[in-house]
Protein backbone atom coordinates (compact mmCIF):
# COMPACT_ATOMS: atom_id res chain seq x y z
CA UNK A 1 0.00 0.00 0.00
CA UNK A 2 1.44 3.55 -0.57
CA UNK A 3 0.34 6.76 0.96
CA UNK A 4 0.49 10.31 -1.29
CA UNK A 5 1.92 13.62 0.24
CA UNK A 6 -0.43 16.43 0.27
CA UNK A 7 2.40 18.76 -0.61
CA UNK A 8 5.50 18.32 -2.18
CA UNK A 9 8.65 19.85 -0.70
CA UNK A 10 8.95 21.55 -4.54
CA UNK A 11 5.24 23.05 -4.33
CA UNK A 12 5.96 24.06 -0.55
CA UNK A 13 8.51 26.07 -1.72
CA UNK A 14 6.80 27.27 -4.26
CA UNK A 15 3.93 28.68 -2.20
CA UNK A 16 6.35 30.23 -0.06
CA UNK A 17 8.13 31.60 -2.34
CA UNK A 18 5.01 33.54 -4.04
CA UNK A 19 4.03 34.69 -0.97
CA UNK A 20 7.04 35.99 -0.08
CA UNK A 21 7.15 37.84 -3.35
CA UNK A 22 3.53 39.05 -2.86
CA UNK A 23 4.74 40.43 0.45
CA UNK A 24 7.30 42.14 -1.17
CA UNK A 25 5.52 43.56 -4.07
CA UNK A 26 2.80 45.14 -1.43
CA UNK A 27 6.50 46.64 0.54
CA UNK A 28 7.18 48.35 -2.18
CA UNK A 29 3.65 49.69 -2.97
CA UNK A 30 3.35 51.47 0.52
CA UNK A 31 6.75 52.30 0.56
CA UNK A 32 6.35 54.17 -2.74
CA UNK A 33 2.69 55.40 -2.01
CA UNK A 34 3.84 56.49 1.52
CA UNK A 35 7.07 58.31 0.94
CA UNK A 36 7.50 59.39 -3.08
CA UNK A 37 3.51 59.45 -4.38
CA UNK A 38 1.96 61.35 -1.20
CA UNK A 39 4.91 63.81 -0.47
CA UNK A 40 4.84 64.54 -3.68
CA UNK A 41 0.94 65.96 -3.97
CA UNK A 42 0.91 67.37 -0.85
CA UNK A 43 4.03 69.07 -0.76
CA UNK A 44 5.86 67.05 1.95
CA UNK A 45 8.92 68.88 3.41
CA UNK A 46 8.09 72.43 1.64
CA UNK A 47 7.09 75.95 3.30
CA UNK A 48 5.98 79.19 1.93
CA UNK A 49 6.63 82.24 3.39
CA UNK A 50 4.01 83.98 4.65
CA UNK A 51 4.09 87.92 3.14
CA UNK A 52 3.50 90.99 5.27
CA UNK A 53 -0.34 91.90 3.73
CA UNK A 54 -0.88 95.10 5.93
CA UNK A 55 -2.40 97.47 4.08
CA UNK A 56 -2.68 95.86 0.86
CA UNK A 57 -6.21 96.37 -0.53
CA UNK A 58 -8.81 93.86 -1.84
CA UNK A 59 -7.91 94.27 -5.18
CA UNK A 60 -4.03 93.81 -4.61
CA UNK A 61 -4.81 90.47 -2.65
CA UNK A 62 -5.72 88.03 -4.97
CA UNK A 63 -3.15 88.50 -7.28
CA UNK A 64 -0.35 88.70 -4.66
CA UNK A 65 -1.14 85.63 -3.00
CA UNK A 66 -1.88 83.61 -5.94
CA UNK A 67 2.10 84.50 -6.69
CA UNK A 68 2.82 82.94 -3.40
CA UNK A 69 0.22 80.00 -3.93
CA UNK A 70 -1.44 81.30 -1.13
CA UNK A 71 -4.91 81.93 -0.44
CA UNK A 72 -6.93 84.83 1.67
CA UNK A 73 -10.68 85.34 3.48
CA UNK A 74 -12.01 87.76 5.31
CA UNK A 75 -12.67 86.92 9.05
CA UNK A 76 -13.36 90.17 10.42
CA UNK A 77 -13.64 94.07 9.85
CA UNK A 78 -12.44 97.04 12.05
CA UNK A 79 -11.29 100.70 11.56
CA UNK A 80 -8.42 102.78 11.68
CA UNK A 81 -8.05 106.12 10.09
CA UNK A 82 -3.93 105.21 9.43
CA UNK A 83 -5.48 103.08 6.52
CA UNK A 84 -7.26 103.15 3.24
CA UNK A 85 -10.88 101.65 3.23
CA UNK A 86 -10.62 98.29 2.43
CA UNK A 87 -7.20 97.20 3.09
CA UNK A 88 -6.02 94.78 5.58
CA UNK A 89 -5.38 95.65 8.82
CA UNK A 90 -4.46 92.03 10.37
CA UNK A 91 -3.81 88.84 9.26
CA UNK A 92 -3.55 84.90 10.86
CA UNK A 93 -1.19 83.53 10.34
CA UNK A 94 1.32 86.85 10.31
CA UNK A 95 3.68 87.30 8.19
CA UNK A 96 7.02 85.79 8.47
CA UNK A 97 5.42 82.18 9.23
CA UNK A 98 6.01 78.99 7.43
CA UNK A 99 3.14 77.47 5.79
CA UNK A 100 2.43 74.52 3.22
CA UNK A 101 0.95 75.97 -0.23
CA UNK A 102 -2.53 76.69 -0.66
CA UNK A 103 -2.89 77.67 2.73
CA UNK A 104 -5.72 79.86 4.03
CA UNK A 105 -4.70 83.39 4.89
CA UNK A 106 -7.40 85.17 7.76
CA UNK A 107 -7.42 88.93 6.79
CA UNK A 108 -9.08 91.84 8.82
CA UNK A 109 -10.30 94.44 6.49
CA UNK A 110 -10.50 98.44 7.10
CA UNK A 111 -13.93 99.54 6.90
CA UNK A 112 -14.94 102.10 4.80
CA UNK A 113 -16.92 104.32 7.32
CA UNK A 114 -15.59 104.81 10.55
CA UNK A 115 -17.78 104.00 13.68
CA UNK A 116 -19.48 106.86 15.45
CA UNK A 117 -19.96 107.65 19.10
CA UNK A 118 -21.91 110.88 20.78
CA UNK A 119 -20.06 113.86 21.95
CA UNK A 120 -19.76 113.97 24.90
CA UNK A 121 -20.46 117.15 27.19
CA UNK A 122 -17.67 119.56 27.16
CA UNK A 123 -19.09 123.30 28.12
CA UNK A 124 -18.08 124.80 31.06
CA UNK A 125 -15.53 122.66 31.52
CA UNK A 126 -12.00 123.44 31.27
CA UNK A 127 -9.94 123.01 27.97
CA UNK A 128 -7.40 120.63 29.78
CA UNK A 129 -10.49 118.37 30.83
CA UNK A 130 -12.07 118.71 27.60
CA UNK A 131 -9.07 117.23 25.94
CA UNK A 132 -8.74 113.99 28.05
CA UNK A 133 -12.54 113.29 27.35
CA UNK A 134 -12.34 113.30 23.93
CA UNK A 135 -9.38 111.37 23.85
CA UNK A 136 -10.89 109.00 25.82
CA UNK A 137 -14.06 108.63 23.40
CA UNK A 138 -10.93 108.29 20.71
CA UNK A 139 -11.86 112.20 19.36
CA UNK A 140 -9.50 114.61 19.00
CA UNK A 141 -8.76 118.55 20.27
CA UNK A 142 -9.00 120.81 17.06
CA UNK A 143 -8.27 124.31 16.71
CA UNK A 144 -8.49 126.41 19.74
CA UNK A 145 -10.36 129.41 19.55
CA UNK A 146 -10.71 132.32 21.71
CA UNK A 147 -13.33 134.38 22.71
CA UNK A 148 -13.73 137.33 25.10
CA UNK A 149 -14.57 135.96 28.92
CA UNK A 150 -13.26 136.54 32.23
CA UNK A 151 -12.87 132.75 32.30
CA UNK A 152 -9.46 131.71 30.64
CA UNK A 153 -9.41 128.26 29.45
CA UNK A 154 -13.43 127.21 30.16
CA UNK A 155 -14.92 125.61 26.87
CA UNK A 156 -17.71 128.24 25.65
CA UNK A 157 -18.49 126.18 22.62
CA UNK A 158 -17.89 122.73 20.41
CA UNK A 159 -17.29 122.91 16.61
CA UNK A 160 -17.35 120.40 13.96
CA UNK A 161 -16.56 120.80 10.66
CA UNK A 162 -17.07 124.57 11.21
CA UNK A 163 -20.50 124.53 12.64
CA UNK A 164 -21.26 124.57 16.31
CA UNK A 165 -22.32 120.87 17.54
CA UNK A 166 -24.47 119.90 20.71
CA UNK A 167 -23.69 117.25 22.86
CA UNK A 168 -24.85 113.45 21.94
CA UNK A 169 -24.60 114.35 18.26
CA UNK A 170 -23.20 110.86 17.04
CA UNK A 171 -19.58 111.70 14.82
CA UNK A 172 -16.91 109.45 13.26
CA UNK A 173 -14.29 108.31 15.45
CA UNK A 174 -11.20 109.96 15.09
CA UNK A 175 -12.86 113.23 13.84
CA UNK A 176 -11.38 116.35 15.50
CA UNK A 177 -13.67 118.61 17.76
CA UNK A 178 -12.64 122.83 17.69
CA UNK A 179 -13.05 124.31 21.22
CA UNK A 180 -13.91 127.89 22.04
CA UNK A 181 -12.83 129.01 25.32
CA UNK A 182 -12.11 131.98 27.18
CA UNK A 183 -9.41 134.07 26.37
CA UNK A 184 -9.59 135.53 30.71
CA UNK A 185 -9.19 139.19 29.63
CA UNK A 186 -10.39 141.43 32.76
CA UNK A 187 -10.04 138.51 35.08
CA UNK A 188 -9.60 139.31 38.74
CA UNK A 189 -7.30 137.36 41.48
CA UNK A 190 -9.09 136.28 44.32
CA UNK A 191 -8.04 134.39 47.65
CA UNK A 192 -8.51 130.81 46.95
CA UNK A 193 -11.32 129.16 49.70
CA UNK A 194 -9.87 126.34 52.04
CA UNK A 195 -10.59 123.06 50.33
CA UNK A 196 -8.83 120.87 52.98
CA UNK A 197 -11.22 118.37 55.01
CA UNK A 198 -13.45 118.42 51.66
CA UNK A 199 -14.03 115.01 49.50
CA UNK A 200 -11.89 114.79 46.45
CA UNK A 201 -15.14 114.87 44.43
CA UNK A 202 -16.24 118.38 46.08
CA UNK A 203 -13.11 119.81 45.90
CA UNK A 204 -13.29 118.50 42.22
CA UNK A 205 -16.82 120.73 41.98
CA UNK A 206 -15.16 123.93 43.67
CA UNK A 207 -11.91 123.86 41.56
CA UNK A 208 -14.45 124.22 38.51
CA UNK A 209 -16.75 126.58 39.76
CA UNK A 210 -13.32 128.71 40.16
CA UNK A 211 -12.71 128.55 36.38
CA UNK A 212 -9.66 126.97 37.33
CA UNK A 213 -8.34 123.15 36.42
CA UNK A 214 -6.99 119.80 38.80
CA UNK A 215 -3.42 119.99 38.96
CA UNK A 216 -1.09 117.07 40.56
CA UNK A 217 -3.28 114.53 42.67
CA UNK A 218 -0.93 112.70 45.53
CA UNK A 219 -0.94 110.03 48.14
CA UNK A 220 1.01 109.51 50.34
CA UNK A 221 3.53 106.49 50.35
CA UNK A 222 1.35 103.07 51.43
CA UNK A 223 -1.47 104.22 51.52
CA UNK A 224 -4.34 102.64 49.58
CA UNK A 225 -7.42 104.92 48.41
CA UNK A 226 -9.52 102.16 46.59
CA UNK A 227 -13.00 101.74 47.80
CA UNK A 228 -13.05 104.90 50.37
CA UNK A 229 -13.69 108.36 50.57
CA UNK A 230 -10.85 110.31 50.14
CA UNK A 231 -10.33 113.88 51.42
CA UNK A 232 -8.25 116.54 50.80
CA UNK A 233 -5.51 117.26 53.47
CA UNK A 234 -3.13 119.79 51.48
CA UNK A 235 -3.90 122.16 48.81
CA UNK A 236 -1.79 124.37 46.91
CA UNK A 237 -2.06 127.18 46.85
CA UNK A 238 -3.07 127.55 49.48
CA UNK A 239 -5.97 128.81 51.51
CA UNK A 240 -6.21 132.13 51.40
CA UNK A 241 -3.34 132.85 48.66
CA UNK A 242 -3.85 135.24 45.56
CA UNK A 243 -4.67 132.83 42.38
CA UNK A 244 -6.26 133.88 39.26
CA UNK A 245 -9.01 132.00 36.85
CA UNK A 246 -7.65 129.44 34.95
CA UNK A 247 -4.30 128.55 37.10
CA UNK A 248 -4.10 124.93 38.33
CA UNK A 249 -5.09 123.70 42.08
CA UNK A 250 -3.11 120.82 43.33
CA UNK A 251 -4.28 118.45 45.84
CA UNK A 252 -2.80 115.97 48.60
CA UNK A 253 -5.44 113.34 49.19
CA UNK A 254 -6.20 110.37 51.90
CA UNK A 255 -8.56 108.24 53.52
CA UNK A 256 -10.83 110.16 55.61
CA UNK A 257 -9.14 110.04 59.28
CA UNK A 258 -5.63 110.46 57.79
CA UNK A 259 -2.98 112.27 59.83
CA UNK A 260 -0.35 114.16 57.61
CA UNK A 261 3.02 114.39 59.17
CA UNK A 262 3.82 118.02 60.79
CA UNK A 263 6.19 119.52 58.52
CA UNK A 264 9.55 121.03 59.83
CA UNK A 265 9.30 124.31 59.59
CA UNK A 266 13.12 126.49 59.64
Amino acid sequence: MSFKIPFSNNKLGSVLLHLAISIGVLLLISICYFYIYLPSVTNHGESITVPNLTGKSMEELQGFLSEHDLRYEVSDSAYSQDYRPLSVLLQFPKAGTKVKEGRLIYVTINQINPPTVPLPNLVDGSRINAEVVLKSNELRRGQIILKPSPHLNLVKEMRYQGKIILPGTRIPKGSAIDLVVGDGNNSKPFAIPNLVGKSYEDALVNIMGWDMYLGNVQIPDGIDTTGVESVVYKQYPAFGDSVSMGGAVDLWIAPRGYKAPEENEN
